[in-house]
């Protein structure tokens, strides 16, 4: 799998300085979690989804869940285990190019159901979201991929999702991130990323957030997440990525849009100002703010319900050429000290960036890094497979 995929090589060599690199279950678990970028949800009673794959590959997708809990009614979870079975299988046999693909499951017990009844189509897995993930039940979560694991040979991740009162309650959430911290750690190679279930957060004080603002917006959760950061994020053991975003399509808006003009305002990109309407028609400068939002805080990738919101979460998370260049100039400071970057615009302090450099690295080898005249509209503006 390689992001910018459906990109011919003219406009590969045109757009990047470093091209994105491929990657697969082989990938090094740290850049394999970089990877994820915008992770796509669909409801496991989907039953189409192995016919819609390669559209969704087309469309960038590169890591995707099939969700067996709140995406599907509580009557419906029969039939979505088999259709995920049915599904899994049929990709397996097809031998196409698929995305990261997970399966959400309700309980521990469904993971060893699934596997079971997969058998060598388990392959098609990458590995498993364990919804609602506490302390309480992350043993019982760890053990059924342990077994999973030993039963197929193969490397299934596990992806929990932090999402319940008790690390929102401002009373139980330090302990109990902590203690979540500490069981992760006993499985850390199993553990891809630690997701936060936003949608689950709102809804424990009846909040939902407007396309106008972010999650960050919210004070009650904007707490939670930084703590989240905190524990998980510190030393690069665990990836935290970004919450949700719910809406795809336009609503009368309270507040002006989120995108300034100039960037969309280049003559060599005609099309770019009605791309710039169009991602405010859909909402999408919201996402596109609350991404940024999310890498300033230390967050990598996005959860997503819609192929829409793909493309905007990759192109905010290519490297820009000032960064690839900062960031090599830092790591090639091994000795210390300070000194400004090579247009003298930015500071460039070598042991307190040390750890911001190779995070964009690690994010160059995926996602690659932009020729110094393009930008994140350049990769908004161009049309896939077009010469």
């Amino acid at each position: 799998m390689r992001h910018f995929g459906f990109l011919t090589p003219e406009q590969r060599d045109s757009l990047f300085q470093q091209a994105p690199g491929s990657f697969d279950a082989r990938t090094d678990r740290r850049t394999l979690a970089v990877a994820l970028g915008a992770t796509l949800y669909t409801p496991g009673t989907r039953q189409d989804y192995a016919a819609r794959i390669g559209q969704l590959v087309q469309e960038g997708v590169a890591s995707a869940v099939l969700c067996l809990e709140d995406a599907i009614p509580d009557d419906d979870v029969s039939d979505g285990e088999r259709n995920v079975v049915a599904q899994l299988r049929t990709l397996h046999e097809s031998g196409r190019e698929t995305p990261q693909l997970f399966v959400r499951v309700r309980r521990p017990d469904q993971v060893r159901t699934l596997v079971g009844e997969l058998g060598p189509a388990a392959a098609a897995l990458t590995g498993f979201v364990f919804p609602k993930f506490t302390s309480a039940v992350a043993e019982d979560y760890l053990a059924a991929l342990t077994e999973a694991r030993a039963q197929t040979s193969l490397p299934l991740y596990a992806m929990p999702v932090l999402e319940t009162g008790e690390v929102l309650f401002a009373e139980t959430r330090l302990p109990e991130l902590l203690r979540i911290r500490e069981l992760l750690s006993a499985a850390e190679d199993a553990v891809l990323a630690v997701r936060i279930g936003a949608t689950d957060l709102c809804g424990l004080y009846g909040l939902r957030r407007g396309p106008d603002l972010t999650i960050w917006d919210l004070a009650l959760v904007r707490e939670a997440l930084a703590d989240i950061v905190n524990v998980f994020a510190r030393d690069d053991r665990f990836t935290v990525t970004g919450a949700v975003w719910e809406h795809f399509t336009g609503t009368e808006r309270l507040f002006k849009p989120q995108l300034r003009q100039t960037p969309f305002g280049r003559p060599d990109l005609p099309g770019a100002p009605e791309l710039r309407y169009d991602l405010i028609r859909h909402d999408l400068d919201g996402l596109i703010r609350e991404v940024v939002l999310d890498q300033a805080t230390g967050i990598v990738g996005k959860t997503v319900i819609h192929p829409s919101h793909v493309r905007p979460v990759h192109a905010l998370s290519v490297v820009t050429s000032d960064e690839l260049e900062d960031a090599r100039t830092t790591l090639g400071m091994t000795g210390g000290g300070v000194s400004g970057n090579a247009r003298a615009t930015r500071m460039i302090e070598s042991r307190p960036h040390a750890r911001w450099a190779a995070r964009t690295m690690r994010r160059a080898e995926v996602f690659g890094a932009l020729r110094e005249d393009r930008t994140f509209v350049d990769l908004l503006h161009v049309d896939e497979g077009q010469a």
